[in-house]
């Protein structure tokens, strides 16, 4: 299978969809049972990445936000060989709002449980709105920004900024307040959470405007796996931790994927070992 051509491909198809959808005067826009939205560009983009998928894996399963498509459907199992993980639009409440930036597209391949390629088209955080597309194409392989090979991975120095990003209303947790006594930049409002984890494995600041800072942490707590698999993938291709808020390291997808939703307990991947160690000694005392 070329998965650099079907990345390529993808970049091609979606740039244009997502515009269009942008320059609209009004979106048709509905909340979800989870109060996340759902707009008809979330639809149109899947459409399409599926249509892709298709013509370059026609057997594959393909689990995206908005369903399960595919001959052989989950129907109660746990598929272990190829899986395609779809997010059509990763930051919607962002796509919606004519001043949001933060949104993306994503697709990640999953074989035998473990991410091995995945795509992010960014199409908007780049200078004058343009693109930014982060893509792996497989076990081994570099992770390329804009077609460029990336050589400096995981962010050093501290104190520096880290993403614990939590659900509106929801309180602050007490490794927040241990994170600020020690220096560190918190971002707690949410976004898109694969571009958090994207920027906690690669420095997209000089592919961005205004500036992206890298992170030198992230963790959240009861994470979709369509928001959490291609930052996972970036982050193994990165030699980064993957892991949870108890410090488990995850080599794999550890989750029944035939569930409406599935949702990892908790993600972390971190560059920063003094930050992973604050927000796991914190989590214990929960």
């Amino acid at each position: 299978m070329d998965i650099p051509s079907l990345w390529q491909e993808l970049e091609g198809v979606l740039t244009p969809v997502l515009a269009g959808f942008r320059s609209k005067r009004s979106l048709r826009v509905e909340q979800k049972p989870d109060a996340t939205l759902l707009s008809e560009a979330d639809e149109a983009a899947q459409d399409q990445i599926i249509k892709c998928i298709r013509a370059a894996d026609p057997d594959g399963l393909i689990l995206g936000e908005e369903g399960a498509h595919g001959p052989d459907l989950l129907h109660g199992r746990n598929p272990s060989s190829r899986v395609w993980i779809i997010d059509p639009i990763d930051g919607t409440a962002q796509f919606v709002a004519s001043e949001g930036r933060e949104f993306c597209s994503v697709v990640c391949l999953v074989e035998d449980k473990r991410p091995v390629a995945a795509f992010v088209l960014a199409p908007e955080v780049g200078p004058d709105r343009g693109s930014v597309c982060v893509r792996l194409s497989g076990p081994g392989e570099g992770i390329e920004i804009n077609g460029k090979q990336v050589v400096d991975l995981a962010v050093s120095g501290q104190p520096q900024l880290v993403s614990v990003t939590r659900s509106s209303g929801t309180q602050e947790r007490a490794y927040e307040r241990e994170l600020l006594a020690r220096g560190y930049q918190l971002k707690t409002r949410t976004t898109s959470q694969t571009l958090d984890m994207v920027r906690t494995c690669v420095d997209l600041s000089s592919f961005t405007n205004p500036v992206l800072e890298p992170f030198g942490l992230f963790y959240r707590e009861r994470q979709k796996i369509w928001d959490g698999v291609a930052g996972m993938c970036f982050a193994y291709a990165a030699g980064l931790f993957v892991g949870d808020g108890t410090d488990r390291e995850r080599t794999e997808i550890d989750i029944a994927l035939d569930l409406a939703d599935p949702v990892f307990d908790s993600t972390l991947i971190a560059s920063d070992s003094v930050a992973t160690q604050i927000v796991v000694e914190a989590l214990k005392h929960c």
